[in-house]
């Protein structure tokens, strides 16, 4: 029996079943959860989608009406975790990925848990785990687990709109080394499916406000800095600043991504202080310009090699000089 029809049997099985994604909910997290949720609904059993946070608003035209929100209803939240008897773990190889508060309920159920998930180095938590760190994002894996366990009669347009959307974000639209042919061949079966894909791209990228490109126009004329010896190229943004254009989750987001396009860089670094916290999203280019080795050894982050997390407790003044002192070393 492959992975993929043990997870069928356990779905089959379980009577309350939970499906958890990481803290800082993204295209992938958002996508891979309701594509699973859809497909459970389909072999005719139910779940409760239950993450940390709310999505970023460009997200918002999905229907997440069935996801529960940690950071609003804690308690509900912790009464379905603690009667569920069998939990999934998507998008994420560390429960520390949860948040403080979600990663203490589920380090303590002894129901059968199960991870999906594309990052480097999963902890050995879970029951059942299906580890690909080749795959372009989590969506896809819930999409061979809908394929490899014989169901691929099941997927429709409901179930494939999700999975589409965690693999458009998590590749950057198509653009990273994680794209291979098993990826377009997985997006032919969702566009057979009933998938709209260009409609998917035009929620996704006509949805700006005008506070939005206000504070991304000052961040790129007035914010951005490039280590031209390393050809490294930060934006740092603070609360005050950010408060100034009324930001809103997701409003930094492609920041990175766009001065990565200039030409020459090798690596992109934006970071935005939140509650005291810097929160840093590291990008770069080919094989030669790993960034996750900088975000795991200094910055308490980690995740892809041209795509990392990473935080500061210092300042921002504090965190830009840092920055600065150790680029050199990486590039």
């Amino acid at each position: 029996m492959n992975i993929y029809k043990e997870i069928e049997a356990e779905i089959l099985a379980a009577d309350h079943i939970v499906i958890t994604a990481h803290r800082s909910a993204d295209g992938d997290s958002v996508g891979s959860s309701l594509g699973l949720l859809h497909f459970i609904e389909k072999l005719g059993k139910k779940a409760i989608v239950c993450h940390p946070d709310k999505a970023p608003e460009f997200l918002y035209w999905l229907d997440t009406s069935a996801i529960i929100l940690m950071e609003e209803n804690p308690d509900e939240v912790t009464a379905q975790i603690k009667k569920a008897d069998l939990i999934f773990c998507l998008d994420y190889n560390a429960t520390s990925r949860l948040g403080p508060d979600m990663q203490a309920l589920l380090d303590t159920v002894t129901c059968k848990t199960i991870m999906i998930d594309h990052h480097l180095n999963p902890e050995e938590f879970p029951t059942l785990t299906v580890s690909e760190t080749t795959a372009s994002s989590t969506a896809q894996l819930v999409f061979e687990l809908i394929e490899q366990s014989g169901h691929l009669d099941l997927l429709d347009e409901k179930i494939g709109t999700p999975l589409y959307l965690g693999i458009l974000t998590d590749t950057g639209s198509f653009r990273f080394n994680s794209v291979k042919p098993r990826t377009h061949e997985i997006l032919a079966k969702l566009l057979t499916a009933g998938v709209e894909h260009h409609i998917i791209h035009e929620k996704l990228n006509d949805t700006n406000t005008e506070n939005r490109l206000r504070l991304q126009g000052y961040a790129m004329s007035e914010k951005l800095e490039i280590l031209y010896d390393q050809n490294v190229a930060i934006i740092s943004l603070s609360k005050e600043e950010l408060a100034k254009y009324n930001y809103q989750k997701g409003d930094a987001d492609g920041l990175a991504n766009l001065i990565l396009s200039i030409k020459g860089m090798k690596a992109a670094i934006v970071f935005k202080e939140k509650d005291g916290i810097m929160k840093i999203s590291f990008r770069s280019k080919g094989a030669e310009n790993p960034v996750n080795v900088l975000a795991k050894t200094h910055f308490d982050g980690g995740g892809h090699a041209n795509a990392s997390g990473g935080m500061s407790d210092l300042t921002v003044t504090e965190t830009l000089e840092k920055l600065k002192e150790l680029i050199p070393q990486y590039f």
